[in-house]
């Protein structure tokens, strides 16, 4: 990659880096980082260049640190597809910002599990703490002319706190990637107000659906009084805030194209063989209560329960990519599916036959691609998902144009692929009695909804994704660069 900087570029900000660094036996490993926001962005970045700030991903104690950008950033570095600006965190400020506050406080909130949301004064005021680091680096780090696009709840309050620090001619962008819930779900949150007010930073607010835009367009009038015109909010200043949804997508053409090189193909027949079962139904995903796992596998009780006849015959393959290890709800809900996974094993287990084979760990791309490939049928079914590319991935690697893709009509991409096999995630007798749909219709019918699906995954991939947002973007007048008035919780 070329170390000269271009006058304008795409700078990614988002809490999660695109790689993860792992021990080998023969030294270090990086991979890409598991998640739909990295396996979304990372090919806009191989194929145009930028630059990404995120969280170094260590939590070392360091002590306390300002947000001054020589003690709270690395020095840049040159990674395979981009300019990579890692920012230090302490033990104290991972724990309470994304640990704490991020994924028990809004990730509960926003999937509409209030119950399990978490809403405690300290994790909010590092988590302030943290965003005001993020806002630093990113002033440091970009011109005044480049495009920047923060990513998720995580950083809802950068875009206002970037623009406290100056004026800028280029665009700032805010994407959402998981549900906003409607006015009376956010409310509940002491600091629903203040995240608006951080969001309203950007010039754009993007959400996956035109129901999440609405809930946000909603909560700004409803929480701040802030008027609009048509779907655009009318800030104090004169500064006009544009809202919209823009379906994510994925590399669908990549996908394809590892879908039927030889070595996936291969791989894809030793799974065959080595499962040794006439069908294989599959279900990929980050471990998550969101995600209806154990849901899925009282589904899959169920299904063996109403068709003995299936038993030897298929096996089901859950892959589970290790998540937030260190929130205790997501250490409970592993327990629960693993106890899971083995009652109903020794519930059905028979004549060597294993119904369900659990991995609990991340594969490498060609790996997850070739049980793509090799599966039957595929069981997406959230319990409450932003969009979901798993679905997307699944479907771009049917290159045979055979499989079937259950799918919860909760998640967002629900929307986008209606050709799909839709169910109600907590109904496990309309989930067991779709998996037999799924396994028995005629392979013609299969066909055609795969083509459909196929179709609009190709027509919204994450290279329309990126022109339609920034396109929007495009579409703002000049915009007044008024002072911030964002009443935030400071640290004393």
């Amino acid at each position: 990659m070329s170390k000269e900087r271009p006058t304008s570029q795409l700078v990614v900000v988002s809490n999660r880096r695109p790689f993860t660094v792992k021990s080998g036996p023969d030294g270090p490993i990086v991979e890409k980082s598991a998640g739909g926001l990295v396996a979304a962005v990372s090919p806009l970045l191989e194929s145009m260049g930028g630059t990404w700030i995120a969280w170094d991903g260590e939590d070392v104690d360091r002590g306390r640190e300002g947000v001054d950008s020589a003690r709270t950033r690395e020095p840049a570095e040159e990674v395979a597809f981009c300019r990579l600006v890692p920012l230090r965190l302490t033990q104290r400020e991972v724990g309470n910002y994304y640990y704490g506050f991020s994924n028990r406080a809004l990730w509960p909130l926003c999937h509409l599990f209030i119950g399990r949301s978490h809403f405690d004064p300290e994790q909010f005021r590092d988590y302030v703490r943290v965003n005001e680091k993020f806002a630093q680096a990113t002033h440091e780090v970009a011109s005044p002319k480049d495009r920047i696009w923060i990513h998720d709840y995580h950083l809802a309050l950068v875009p206002e706190l970037l623009r406290e620090r100056g004026s800028r001619q280029g665009r700032v962008g805010l994407f959402w990637h998981i549900p906003f819930p409607p006015w009376d779900v956010f409310r509940a949150l002491p600091w629903s107000r203040q995240i608006l007010r951080g969001m309203l930073g950007a010039d754009l607010v993007g959400f996956h659906l035109e129901d999440y835009a609405d809930h946000f367009r909603t909560s700004v009038r409803k929480g701040l009084g802030l008027r609009q015109d048509g779907k655009d909010i009318l800030m104090e200043s004169g500064r006009r805030v544009k809202v919209a949804d823009f379906p994510i997508g994925i590399d669908a053409e990549k996908i394809e194209g590892l879908a039927r090189s030889s070595s996936v193909e291969k791989k894809t027949r030793q799974i065959r063989d080595r499962l040794g079962a006439q069908h294989l139904v599959l279900g990929v995903d980050r471990l998550d209560y969101s995600k209806g796992i154990l849901e899925r596998l009282r589904a899959l009780e169920r299904f063996f329960e109403r068709h003995p006849e299936r038993r030897g015959r298929v096996v089901f393959v859950q892959i589970a990519v290790p998540s937030r290890a260190r929130v205790e709800e997501y250490r409970a809900i592993k327990r629960e599916i693993e106890e899971a996974v083995g009652r109903i094993n020794g519930r059905f287990t028979e004549d060597g036959w294993v119904p369900i084979r659990y991995l609990y760990r991340s594969l490498p791309l060609n790996v997850l691609i070739a049980h793509y490939r090799a599966a039957d049928v595929a069981m997406v079914t959230p319990l409450r998902d932003g969009m979901n590319l798993v679905a997307m991935e699944y479907v771009a690697s049917q290159v045979d144009g055979d499989g079937a893709l259950i799918l919860s009509e909760l998640a967002g991409v629900a929307e986008l692929l209606p050709d799909a096999l839709q169910v109600n995630p907590f109904d496990d007798v309309a989930v067991a009695d779709m998996i037999e749909k799924a396994l028995s219709e005629p392979v013609e019918a299969k066909r055609l909804r795969m083509e459909a699906m196929r179709e609009e995954v190709r027509d919204h991939d994450v290279f329309g994704w990126h022109e339609r947002f920034w396109g929007a973007v495009e579409t703002l007048p000049v915009q007044p660069q008024a002072r911030s008035r964002l009443d935030l919780l400071r640290r004393k």
